[in-house]
């Protein structure tokens, strides 16, 4: 008989590509991670972990075996979301992994949805970027991911994940005050080929979204400067150090008067966000109204 709990351990072996790593994720020990997949192993017959580098992989044995993990943890969740709705589910604790502007967007409005009329369940929020907050989710640290599509991260057809879209928002062009291209009513960034970027850092989201539509105009951008704050990108555009693209909902409320907002004509640059869960979790009653709550929200934001 397999034991589940060591398909868990199997499973962040696969996500994190070191023992090292998947021991810190579940908060065990190197050794104890080796012991749990030695006994996996023993229970199953077969290798399931080859040295890669300074990692490990998976053998064939252990590609089948993670996809049956995936579908028996899901199938765990929603035991535990029909044991608690069983038991009433009405109060409790939902932590939710969340970006920045995606908290101040439809986080914080749902919290204080929620608070009127599911007020025996509390959120407690971490503010993570975008390409932090899903692997906080599959290590077991939040309950619930609001995250931005990015490259390399899971797609919909993941067995770990539910996945389900929330709203998509474009990216504007952010000049200095005396670009020659600030007094047009929109900006085509093959115009801006030539000039310094000011961007995130690579592995953040947003920084793909830029690279991919200056890409799509033809170009690679050349980052002069990187930040993942959006009010220090706009003070560098401001101060005449380069040229940026900023998702529309980060520049409400700035200080916006050494810059020049523009719409990116053509293809827009958008990032498109969504909330996920772990499958099997996304029926949890404690779960599914934050869920509802941020759709909800959603969909009374501002049309863009």
């Amino acid at each position: 008989m397999i034991d589940p709990r060591r398909l868990r351990i199997l499973r962040a072996v696969a996500d994190h590509r070191t023992v090292t790593a998947a021991a810190a994720a579940l908060y065990l020990t190197p050794s104890a991670v080796s012991q749990q997949l030695a006994a996996l192993e023993q229970e199953t017959g077969h290798a399931l972990l080859t040295r890669s580098g300074r990692g490990v992989r998976l053998t064939a044995a252990g590609e089948i075996l993670l996809g049956h993990a995936h579908e028996v943890l899901a199938q765990l969740e929603r035991a535990e979301a029909e044991l608690a709705a069983y038991a009433g589910g009405s109060a409790g604790e939902v932590t939710v992994a969340a970006f920045a502007t995606g908290i101040a967007e439809v986080l914080a409005p749902a919290i204080a949805r929620l608070a009127l009329e599911r007020p025996g369940i509390r959120l407690r929020v971490r503010d993570a970027e975008g390409d932090q907050s899903l692997p906080l989710l599959l290590d077991g640290e939040a309950d619930l991911a609001l995250a931005v599509e990015y490259r390399g991260a899971p797609g919909a057809d993941d067995g770990r994940l539910s996945v389900l879209p929330l709203y998509a928002e474009p990216f504007d062009a952010v000049l200095p005050s005396g670009h020659p291209l600030a007094d047009l009513p929109a900006v085509s960034l093959a115009d801006l080929s030539d000039s310094d970027w000011v961007g995130q850092y690579p592995g953040n989201p947003c920084h793909d979204v830029t690279l991919l539509a200056c890409e799509l105009a033809g170009f690679q951008p050349r980052f002069a400067h990187s930040s993942d704050d959006f009010r220090a990108v706009t003070a560098l555009v401001g101060a005449g150090a380069g040229v940026a693209l900023v998702p529309r909902s980060a520049l409400r409320g700035m200080d916006l008067k050494e810059v020049q907002v523009r719409p990116v004509a053509g293809p827009a640059a958008t990032r498109r966000v969504f909330a996920a869960t772990r499958r099997g979790a996304e029926t949890h009653p404690l779960i599914a109204p934050v869920l509802a709550a941020l759709v909800r929200e959603s969909e009374r934001l501002p049309a863009h």
